[in-house]
């Protein structure tokens, strides 16, 4: 991967608009959501839109406000400012309602009850959801290893996120919001539990808003992308623009070429003697036109995995000529 720094406006850098047409029926939508907590600001005006049916990925650092956006969308937290729409209802005003047809995987892996048992934790929860499935919450613990006779109190971090996803999925929701939801588990669990969600996916067709930092684990089932970064909604996209759009370019030129001093949309650049690779967001073949024009040579366009490509896009400018965090 390449690492040169980003390119800025005395090379003709300006921000691209990384934001495109999210189609279909919202799960959800946000206009202008705001979160401070005293003179800190979590979230700064967040427009999202996530469809239904579809798997959002949301991408951020750790403190990037992933977390604090998830639970005002569950009433958990009251927002400073702005309006938050959940499979078509208010959270401030039916917010026990949308928590019934949601599954909640937290960030944090208290469980509380600690002197119950998981059965009992599952029996104590099939009387609050009218769609418990018995047999597949039994399912998913065997499968995930959970005795139903261990003492939450007693699980590891591993566990308790195990029990919390079976809590989750076991309740057959409309919606599945997802908060790093991997963390403290070793990596064979890892895939175990997002080969879960993708098959749980493919069964129900639920709507899946999966919250991370960890990209590379969501790659196989999200199609929808979201860059969240101090607060600010950077990108917003469908995963086939993202990857159409965003690409690696490796070209050669004559002694002492430097590219186009015109290019565009340039995310990162490294020179490897008379061969230059560019990061570049655009249509390919306008990027390649410039690219010859200036009296190179493009060898190779290669589309970046979606690990790459978000985090190039967390890495971009938050300002310059046009501020995508502001569109």
């Amino acid at each position: 991967m390449i690492t040169a720094p980003l390119l800025r406006a005395d090379r003709g850098f300006h921000a691209p608009d990384f934001h495109g047409e999210v189609s279909g029926v919202p799960a959800i939508a946000t206009d202008g959501l705001t979160k401070r907590y005293g003179r800190e600001t979590a979230l700064a005006g967040i427009d999202l839109t996530a469809p239904e049916g579809g798997v959002y990925l949301l991408a951020g650092a750790n403190g990037a406000g992933k977390s604090s956006l998830l639970r005002i969308l569950l009433n958990l937290i009251a927002p400073t400012g702005g309006t938050a729409r959940v499979l078509g209802l208010d959270p401030r005003r039916d917010g026990p309602t949308i928590r019934a047809e949601v599954g909640y995987v937290p960030e944090t892996h208290q469980i509380g009850y600690r002197w119950m048992s998981v059965g009992r934790l599952m029996d104590h929860l099939a009387s609050y959801y009218p769609r418990w499935d018995q047999a597949y919450a039994d399912q998913l613990a065997r499968r995930l290893e959970i005795r139903p006779d261990k003492k939450l109190g007693t699980l590891s971090k591993g566990q308790a996120r195990r029990v919390q996803l079976i809590a989750a999925l076991a309740r057959r929701p409309r919606l599945l919001m997802l908060d790093e939801p991997t963390d403290g588990l070793d990596p064979v669990a890892r895939d175990e539990v997002m080969g879960l969600v993708a098959e749980h996916l493919a069964d129900t067709g639920c709507t899946v808003l999966v919250s991370t930092h960890l990209i590379y684990e969501v790659e196989r089932i999200a199609d929808h992308i979201g860059v969240l970064r101090e607060g600010r909604l950077l990108a917003q996209l469908p995963r086939e623009d993202l990857q159409r759009k965003l690409r690696l370019y490796r070209a050669t030129g004559p002694e002492g070429w430097v590219g186009p001093a015109d290019l565009t949309g340039v995310m990162k650049r490294a020179s490897l003697g008379r061969e230059i690779h560019w990061t570049v967001w655009g249509e390919e073949r306008d990027v390649a036109a410039r690219i010859t024009d200036s009296g190179g040579v493009v060898r190779d366009v290669a589309p970046l995995t979606l690990d790459d490509a978000v985090v190039t896009l967390m890495r971009a400018p938050l300002t310059g000529p046009k501020d995508t965090a502001d569109q």
